[in-house]
């Protein structure tokens, strides 16, 4: 049974939305402001959360941000607005999907299956080593820890998934396309400037010089590599 979290100030849609999966056997927990989701994030082990935009106290950005330090679970945020800066953000601070209010349940069902499947899907790959060395950084993939000269590195959800994968691969050019693709999923919304965003900060915690990065290169025109 796939557990469910649902966060949204509006008891009515978390009623229905409850509802609505439980039909499909899974098991629903419902929040009703930011610092309740968190906790419960923080205690359970969930494999997907809904998450409004705006919630009393902690936002629905505040919130994921907060569980992207901690979790890699997939979340959909739900939002009344649907202006392209919103979806952005959303993508930025780790949600992985992206729905507006009014939605239809069937399509915020289907959201939820086809990430669910795709997460099992990677599960199932081949198995990886546990820590990966590269110079002074060492990467210990069980943890999700990083180390550069004994020091470690505080990287979110997603600035670890890129690291990893371009590491995984050295020397390999990937689009912005392509990383959305792999670290966010096929059905993701956004485009190069998340990806951006995110590599930038990424080498601002792991290059001495961001401006000169020695990990993670440039090939304008195209995407990024991980140079060996």
């Amino acid at each position: 049974m796939k557990k469910v979290l649902v966060v949204d100030d509006e008891k009515l849609i978390v009623k229905g939305i409850k509802f609505s999966l439980e039909q499909d056997e899974m098991e629903v927990t419902a929040a009703y402001d930011g610092e309740t989701a968190l906790e419960l994030a923080k205690t359970n082990d969930f494999d997907i959360i809904l998450l409004d935009v705006m919630l009393p106290g902690l936002s629905g950005f505040d919130v994921c941000q907060a569980i992207r330090e901690f979790s890699d679970v997939p979340i959909i945020m739900l939002t009344a607005k649907g202006e392209d800066m919103d979806k952005i953000l959303g993508l930025e601070y780790g949600a992985d999907d992206y729905i507006t209010k009014p939605f239809n349940i069937l399509e915020v069902k289907a959201r939820i299956k086809a990430i669910i499947r795709r997460n099992q899907k990677k599960d199932k790959g081949e198995p990886k080593p546990k820590t990966l060395v590269e110079g002074e950084m060492s990467i210990d993939l069980d943890s999700r820890r990083v180390t550069i000269a004994g020091r470690e590195i505080n990287l979110t959800a997603k600035e670890f998934n890129i690291l990893t994968l371009l590491l995984f691969h050295p020397n390999k050019v990937y689009s912005r396309d392509d990383l959305l693709k792999e670290v966010w999923g096929s059905d993701a919304l956004g485009d190069g400037r998340t990806v951006d965003v995110h590599v930038r900060r990424l080498r601002e915690k792991i290059e001495t010089d961001p401006g000169a990065p020695k990990y993670i290169q440039t090939k304008w025109g195209v995407g990024y590599y991980f140079k060996k």
